[in-house]
């Protein structure tokens, strides 16, 4: 999708920031986001990817995960999407095929310990509560624990990962897709820097936060005017603001049928709450 680019980055490999190393499904969804023709640029955590993106000498564009249909939302990073001046410019789907990761000859009997990232974790307690021998250990990366395991020669340790980990770092997939349901997919975005983000033609989908007064029928009052203009709405969460007991960030998603009514619902939306902030117009992602 090089048209994300404009045209004075795209002459040469755009540089995306990946939480994760190769490997990591961080990758995947680059590029399927961006292509083939793409230069990673990898960070252990989501608060490294923010600060190497908002860098242009380090990065054009990255790709972060936002929610997955298992666990829910990584409401770190819509506060990560808050605090910085990022534009949401596309979104992609990606089915997460979990796998058990092991040096070659290494058997489930082996393992004392089972490295991946918490959601990763979340996304497989089922298949390891009949192991309570196997310690699960939180890390900062799927594939990076798959490359720990292999550098490190670790026989008594796993990894949950892709497939793609297992092939890059030479483990074997002692159980695939261990997942606890198959429908298992993560959301991810990409970002650029604010201001050099592209009008995304085609958009018909908004994603934006807002807080509102603390009064009886705030809320449903905007609600009620999304549904006037047509807006679907896709989600909707709230954060508490810190300092204001009681009262909350409202983060929401909505498409649209006729992208012609984007403008006036900012408008309204900009009139009606507080502290209203675009993330990002863009195409609604299919699965």
């Amino acid at each position: 999708m090089s048209n994300l680019f404009p045209k004075s980055i795209s002459k040469t490999l755009p540089r995306i920031v990946i939480q994760g190393v190769r490997g990591a499904f961080h990758e995947m969804a680059a590029r399927q986001l961006f292509g083939e023709a793409i230069e990673l640029v990898p960070a252990l955590s989501f608060d490294e990817l923010a600060q190497k993106t908002a860098d242009a000498e380090v990065a054009d564009a990255a790709v972060m995960a936002i929610e997955n249909s298992l666990v829910g939302s990584i409401l770190s990073n819509y506060i990560l999407l808050q605090k910085n001046a990022f534009r949401i410019t596309a979104e992609v789907n990606i089915p997460i095929r979990q796998n058990l990761l092991v040096l070659p000859g290494v058997q489930l009997a082996d393992l004392t310990a089972v490295h991946s990232h918490p959601m990763a974790l979340a996304q497989c307690a089922e298949f390891f509560r009949p192991h309570p021998h196997i310690r699960l250990v939180e890390s900062e990366d799927t594939a990076e624990s798959a490359a720990r395991i292999a550098h490190l020669q670790l026989k008594n340790t796993g990894a949950i990962g892709s497939a793609l980990a297992g092939a890059l770092y030479g483990l074997d997939i002692l159980a695939p897709g261990i997942e606890t349901h198959p429908a298992n997919f993560t959301r991810f975005l990409a970002l650029q820097r604010e201001a050099g983000a592209p009008v995304v033609q085609g958009a018909n989908k908004v994603s934006v936060s807002f807080t509102v007064p603390h009064q009886p029928g705030s809320l449903s009052r905007i609600l009620a005017m999304l549904a006037a203009q047509s807006a679907n709405l896709t989600k909707i969460q709230s954060v508490p603001l810190v300092g204001f007991p009681g009262e909350y960030l409202f983060l929401v998603d909505f498409t649209v049928r006729n992208p012609a009514v984007i403008p006036e619902t900012l408008r309204l939306l900009d009139v009606m709450t507080d502290d209203c902030k675009v993330f990002g117009i863009y195409r609604s992602a299919t699965f």
